[in-house]
């Protein structure tokens, strides 16, 4: 097949139509983050992918597209579009299609793609990861009821917790009221900031200043079914409980940025949130919610499915990008196999954080 690097502005009426049919019909390339809107509105928008972002479309003889895979593009190194906000990678393609990820590496003209929450099951990504991780979620293509029960089958007792701490929370505090697709500006701006803070208390990067920021905003404005990000909230006798951004493609929703009140901690607000979202979902047209990767207990406890993901990079043979990115990988497996108590976790965390930093355009 040849392949086309395309400005996501540029993509021919034929070539998006493509696209979303091969979304279509595969549920697991039916995430937001893999919809062209999510690669038109970074490239688009103020902040590191503006104007950087290239899609690789493989075609047939006849020119007819096969698969697409998006990324920004640098100077020597490709990464996932939107990072750090992005949560998968995935190449959309026709069923059967396996492309040449290396050819769109050469096609970019850069030494490396870094695949980072990559589909782990796809051909054309899975032989060059380097670490596997599950991505948990919640199947609600049956409705609530069937969720439920299919929970309580399987010996899962987190929905009657639920109720459980749902009744004393109202019985302690007050009445407790859930808003779906709640249009406040200032519950958006609380999320924001009870996430800022706690990234603060943890010694982490703060990942919603600046342009991270107006980018949630816009897509929470944004009227799209295609993509946009609806905010779910939880109040207690008026009080602001629990925030939930998600990110919606049509009936995929994305678990993406959720927060609470600590006065509120011991209730879980946060699980009563997204129950009362599982019920909503239901009856919205969602087919699934999912939780993204990462071994949280709710997501154990709630999710029914699981998709693998894992990080990796593509590179080119001769690349010193490709030479950097394979000594990295081969300091963190070596220090995972040695008995060096918390320090085997190092190099592992150096790459995320520089991953995170790079992400945010601060370098690469």
């Amino acid at each position: 097949m040849r392949i086309d690097i395309v400005k996501p502005a540029d993509l021919a009426p034929a070539d998006l139509a493509a696209w979303r049919a091969f979304q279509a019909a595969d549920p697991d390339l039916q995430s937001p983050f893999l919809t062209p809107e999510w690669a038109a509105a970074a490239d688009a928008a103020p902040g590191p992918d503006q104007g950087r972002v290239r899609v690789a479309v493989w075609r047939d003889g006849a020119g007819a597209a096969q698969a697409f895979l998006a990324a920004r593009v640098g100077r020597f190194t490709a990464l996932a579009v939107g990072a750090p906000l992005s949560d998968y990678m995935g190449v959309v393609a026709r069923a059967g299609v396996t492309p040449d990820v290396a050819q769109a590496v050469r096609a970019w003209g850069v030494g490396r793609l870094d695949l980072a929450n990559a589909l782990a099951d796809q051909p054309a990504l899975g032989p060059h990861l380097r670490c596997r991780e599950a991505s948990r979620l919640v199947d609600i293509s049956e409705g609530f009821e069937a969720y439920a029960a299919a929970r309580k089958a399987a010996g899962g007792g987190v929905l009657q917790d639920c109720a459980k701490k749902r009744r004393k929370l109202e019985r302690d505090h007050g009445a407790v009221v859930f808003t779906p697709e709640d249009k406040d500006p200032a519950a958006l701006e609380v999320l924001l900031d009870w996430k800022r803070s706690q990234l603060k208390a943890t010694g982490q990067t703060d990942m919603l200043a600046g342009w991270t920021g107006a980018r949630l905003r816009a897509l929470w404005t944004a009227e799209d079914p295609a993509l946009h990000a609806p905010l779910f909230t939880l109040r207690v006798d008026g009080r602001l409980a629990a925030t939930h951004l998600a990110l919606r493609s049509h009936g995929a929703l994305h678990a993406w940025f959720i927060a609470h009140d600590e006065a509120f901690a011991r209730y879980s607000p946060g699980v009563l949130l997204i129950e009362d979202m599982l019920r909503w979902a239901g009856g919205a047209g969602v087919r699934e919610l999912d939780f993204g990767p990462g071994e949280y207990q709710f997501k154990l406890r709630l999710a029914n499915r699981e998709r693998a993901v894992g990080s990796g990079f593509v590179g080119r043979p001769a690349s010193p990008a490709a030479a950097v990115r394979r000594l990295a990988y081969g300091l963190r497996e070596t220090a995972e196999r040695l008995p060096l108590g918390r320090a085997s976790a190092w190099p592992a965390k150096a790459m995320r954080r520089i991953d995170l930093w790079r992400g945010l355009g601060a370098f690469g």
